[in-house]
C-alpha cells in the first residue's frame, strides 16, 4: 500500500496518506479514488459549498465502519482553508462556539477526503447571513417496499406541481441513497422559520390529499407512503451536496436531473462517479439556478396560509 500521495490541485498540493485504504468494500473503491473525483468534479460541486458552515462527516474505517460528526475544523488543518465561528447548541445541552471550515476551493474538497469524508455537508446558508437560507428543502425518503423509489418518483413530481401552483420553480437531484431532494431556490430574505412553513404547508397538504401515498409521520413504525420530510428545514441543518458521493455499495453521487428525466426508469443509486462527471460535460450543471435565488417566499406563503 501507498504511504501517501500527493496530489496537486490548481495552486495547492495536498498531502493524501493510504491512498490504496478501500473505503467501499465489494467494490474496490479507494480513498485515492474520492480523491480523483472530487478533484475533477470540484468546479461544479464547490460553487453549492463556498461560504457555508461545512460539516465533516468522517468515516474512517470506510462505508462499514461507524462514522461519526466533526462541527469543528480539526487542528491541522492547511491554512488556506478559511473558518468562520457560529454558536450551535448541541442536543446534550449548553451551547458552545464552533469554528467551521469553508470549502471555498477544490483542493479544499481534497483535504476532506485526507480526513475521511464520503459526502460533502454544508449548510444551507451562507456566513454573511447565517439566518437566510438559500433554498426550502423537501427531502423525501421511500419506504421499503419493491416499488418504494417509484412511489418516491410520483411524490416529487406532486411536490413539484403544488410549488408551480404557488408560481415556485423547484430544481430536483437523487439523494444519492434511496431519496430524492427537490429544493426550491429563494432570496435571501426569508428566514429558517418561513422555509419550514412552506415545507410544512405543502406537505401536510400532500398527506391530505394522497393518504397512503405521501406522509409527514416520522416514526416508521407508524408511517405509510413516502415521507416528505419538512423537518430538515432548519438553522444549523446539512443536506449531502449535490455531486456528493454517498456512503452506500456503488459508490453513488447525489445527481441534479432535469424534471423529465425523473421517470419510471430511474433507480435510486444508478448515478455514479463517472456518470456525475458525464452530464456535467455534458449539459453543465444543473443545479446552478438553486444557487440564483431570486424567488419571494411571501405570495406563497399567503396562499398557503389562506
Amino acid at each position: 500500500m501507498t504511504e501517501s500521495d500527493e496530489i496537486q490541485i490548481g495552486r495547492r498540493r495536498v498531502r493524501l496518506t493510504h491512498p490504496d485504504r478501500v473505503l467501499f468494500p465489494g467494490d474496490g473503491v479507494t480513498k485515492g479514488d474520492l480523491a480523483e473525483y472530487y478533484a475533477e468534479i470540484g468546479d461544479a460541486i464547490v460553487p453549492h459549498l463556498r461560504n457555508r458552515p461545512f460539516t465533516l462527516k468522517r468515516y474512517p474505517d470506510g462505508i462499514r465502519g461507524r462514522p461519526y460528526f466533526h462541527k469543528q475544523a480539526p487542528k491541522g488543518k492547511p491554512s488556506w482553508i478559511p473558518t468562520r465561528q457560529f454558536r450551535t447548541w448541541p442536543r446534550e445541552g449548553s451551547s458552545r462556539l464552533v469554528d467551521f471550515a469553508l470549502v471555498n476551493e477544490p483542493a479544499a474538497l481534497v483535504w476532506m477526503v485526507q480526513m475521511n469524508c464520503i459526502d460533502m455537508n454544508a449548510w444551507y446558508s451562507r456566513v454573511d447571513k447565517p439566518d437566510r437560507p438559500d433554498y426550502v428543502v423537501f427531502d423525501l425518503d421511500p419506504p421499503e417496499s419493491r416499488n418504494g423509489f417509484a412511489q418516491a418518483i410520483e411524490v416529487a413530481h406532486l411536490i413539484r406541481e403544488a410549488l408551480e401552483r404557488l408560481e415556485l420553480r423547484s430544481y430536483v437531484k437523487t439523494s444519492g441513497a434511496d431519496g430524492i431532494h427537490v429544493l426550491v431556490p429563494i432570496s435571501r430574505r426569508s428566514s429558517y422559520k418561513d422555509t419550514y412553513e412552506l415545507a410544512e404547508r405543502v406537505s401536510r397538504g400532500l398527506e391530505a390529499e394522497h393518504s397512503g401515498l405521501v406522509t409527514t409521520e416520522w416514526l416508521k413504525k407508524k408511517r405509510r407512503g413516502v415521507l416528505v420530510d419538512h423537518r430538515q428545514n432548519g438553522h444549523g441543518k446539512t443536506i449531502a451536496s449535490a455531486y456528493s458521493v454517498r456512503p452506500k455499495p456503488g459508490a453513488p453521487v447525489s445527481t441534479p436531473l432535469r424534471w423529465e428525466e425523473l421517470g419510471e426508469k430511474v433507480r435510486p443509486r444508478e448515478f455514479g462517479r463517472r456518470e456525475a462527471l458525464d452530464r456535467v460535460q455534458k449539459h453543465g450543471d444543473l443545479f446552478e439556478p438553486v444557487l440564483k435565488g431570486g424567488q419571494a417566499l411571501g405570495p406563497a406563503l399567503r396562499a398557503l396560509r389562506r
